[in-house]
């Protein structure tokens, strides 16, 4: 699956001078990790958004989010924030915010070699 490259590049703009952050492909879109965790990423259209369990159902009741089931079942702590609830700059960078600062609460995960 492809994915918004324009939306992976405005998340790129926010994350410019964010050390720890790389990106690597994964879910058939482009994950953003920091310090191995991912924490947002981009699928199709979509924003794949790390909420953590504690922000899971507030952020289910916000406009344009919806649950995540990529595996054909709810993943607990993500959701997808559909495309107009991205569309505002504002709207893009709180996200990222957020979640960039519940994964930084989480322990560094060890790197894994890139997929050939």
């Amino acid at each position: 699956m492809a994915y918004d490259e324009g939306l992976a590049e405005r998340i790129r703009e926010l994350l410019v001078d964010v050390p720890g952050v790389h990106e690597r492909r994964m879910f058939g879109g482009l994950a953003f990790m920091l310090h191995g965790n991912m924490f947002v990423g981009v699928v199709g259209s979509r924003l794949m958004a790390r909420v953590g369990l504690e922000q899971y159902e507030k952020s289910l009741r916000r406009p344009h989010v919806r649950v995540m089931n990529f595996t054909g079942r709810p993943m607990k702590g993500y959701v997808y924030v559909e495309e107009r609830g991205t569309r505002e700059d504002a709207d893009l960078a709180g996200w990222v915010h957020q979640c960039r600062s519940y994964v930084a609460t989480l322990p560094p995960k060890a790197a894994r070699p890139a997929a050939p």
